[in-house]
């Protein structure tokens, strides 16, 4: 029997019209969940904004103590929320133990990065006055998130909202909205303060627009496309409001003949790979220069052959379907724009040998990609490693540059005054050298039409909390 869930609004589980949800590798329903409508959108807004004076003035300590017994409700019901991931992406078994665990590491790191934040006093310059600054939480939080990593993007907004005293409506995409109520139904669970947390999904377009265009959020944030980051802006434009959003990405990979190409070869293939590509700081853009061209070709290669594709909860798979079949038509139409104006498909391009049913992309890896081909401007956001290759560092970074886009990019040389200077000069919110690191205390930025805003570490606080001065002067 497919499972079945409720929305979380004003601390009740609720809901009678069911949104279902498909597994993209069986194409069948796994799952039911409540589909709010927009009088629930505005009754969710509603109860956020009735919890914001006592949960806005709860003491830090008090606060701690619901992450924590919320993060205990996480640890505790691990199996489940990783088989709602499971069951909603078709994301291979071992691979939703990340998306898993970013949700206990924010509820943690959130938990205690709060308890550092303390009043300051600021200096009268000409002592006739005292000054304190402290900080104080914005108001109600509005989120809306991405598809492709169901927790870990709940647990980026989730952990900072909670901690800073913004009550928060979340609003998970429709196609991968399981886990999300599954959160939900922990909230309840632990009796958390009605309105503190409310969890919606719906029609994505007619829920999210209700959502912006309503006066009541002070912060809308968002993961999602560039696109959509514009059209929220617009809609929310009816109040003034903060907007913290990290958006598309169009990465570049600078591989110089001097780089370890087996760490190279690993780091892009892994990255582009995991998660079938549906991540928003792989690259995009692989530039090698040509001097090691022909051997980091066969490198990646190798890999891209290697990866076990498919779907099976007991089995070593490393890659499983995109999200559904709309993705795969926009995946393949543009493999096909890039081998039309001239690129060569070294391997992939369709469907793998034995997997007809599900919305599977191979592997995939293009040789040739120039800059009249739609993939090398649009964030592809499937398996497809598009290489290029160069021979002055100068221009190379003029290509790497030339995008809208600024989340993530990436350097390999065994020259750290070269890696240095290119990073410098790289236009990124993100550069990362002869690695790749992750992680709820390290910022995640973009520049440009990547966003605004930051997720992860403490900076991502400065989302949910203003800065209050209060000046009191000194009698003579």
């Amino acid at each position: 029997m497919a499972m079945a869930k409720r929305m979380y609004i004003g601390g009740a589980l609720q809901g009678d019209s069911y949104l279902d949800v498909v597994n993209p590798a069986t194409e069948e329903v796994v799952a039911s969940v409540a589909e709010a409508s927009i009088a629930d959108a505005h009754s969710a807004l509603e109860a956020a904004q009735a919890a914001f004076p006592s949960w806005s003035t709860t003491s830090v300590a008090e606060r701690v103590s619901w992450m924590h017994k919320l993060r205990d409700a996480v640890l505790a019901n691990e199996t489940h929320l990783r088989e709602c991931i499971h069951l909603e992406m078709a994301k291979p078994w071992a691979a939703t133990k990340d998306d898993y665990q970013m949700l206990v590491h924010s509820l943690e790191f959130y938990a205690e990065e709060i308890t550092r934040l303390h009043a300051e006093s600021l200096v009268d310059r000409e002592g006739t006055h005292v000054h304190t600054l402290s900080r104080q939480p914005v108001g109600v939080a509005a989120a809306f998130l991405a598809w492709n990593f169901p927790l870990l993007n709940l647990a980026y907004k989730l952990g900072p909202a909670l901690a800073a005293g913004c009550p928060i409506v979340i609003k998970p995409s429709s196609k991968t909205p399981l886990s999300a109520y599954a959160v939900g139904e922990l909230c309840a669970e632990i009796g958390l303060p009605a309105g503190v947390v409310n969890i919606i999904a719906g029609v994505d377009h007619e829920i999210g627009d209700a959502i912006s265009a309503s006066t009541i959020p002070a912060l809308l944030t968002l993961i999602g496309s560039t696109q959509t980051g514009m059209h929220v802006m617009r809609t929310g434009a009816t109040s003034i409001k903060r907007y913290s959003m990290e958006l598309g990405g169009n990465a570049p990979a600078l591989v110089f003949a001097d780089a370890d190409l087996d760490q190279a070869a690993d780091v892009i293939c892994g990255v582009k790979y995991a998660n079938s590509g549906q991540i928003c700081v792989t690259p995009n853009r692989v530039f090698v220069e040509a001097g090691v061209a022909d051997a980091f070709r066969e490198k990646v290669l190798a890999r891209a052959a290697a990866v076990k594709v498919g779907y099976d909860r007991d089995g070593d798979i490393d890659m499983g379907p995109v999200i559904d079949q709309g993705s795969w038509q926009r995946i393949d139409g543009l493999v096909k724009d890039a081998v039309e104006k001239g690129a060569t498909l070294l391997h992939g391009g369709n469907k793998p040998e034995g997997l007809a049913k599900g919305a599977y992309y191979a592997p995939t890896v293009l040789d040739g990609v120039n800059n009249t081909m739609r993939l090398y401007d649009e964030e592809v956001f499937g398996p497809v490693i598009s290489l290029l290759t160069f021979t002055d560092e100068d221009e190379v970074l003029a290509q790497a540059n030339d995008t809208d886009a600024g989340l993530s990019s990436f350097i390999f040389t065994a020259d750290i005054e070269k890696a240095e200077r290119c990073a410098a000069q790289l236009q990124f919110g993100e550069v990362q050298i002869n690695g790749i690191k992750y992680a709820i205390d390290l910022p995640h930025c973009g520049v440009k039409q990547s966003g605004i805003g930051v997720d992860c570490s403490h900076l991502a606080l400065d989302d949910y909390l203003a800065p209050k001065r209060v000046t009191r002067a000194i009698k003579k």
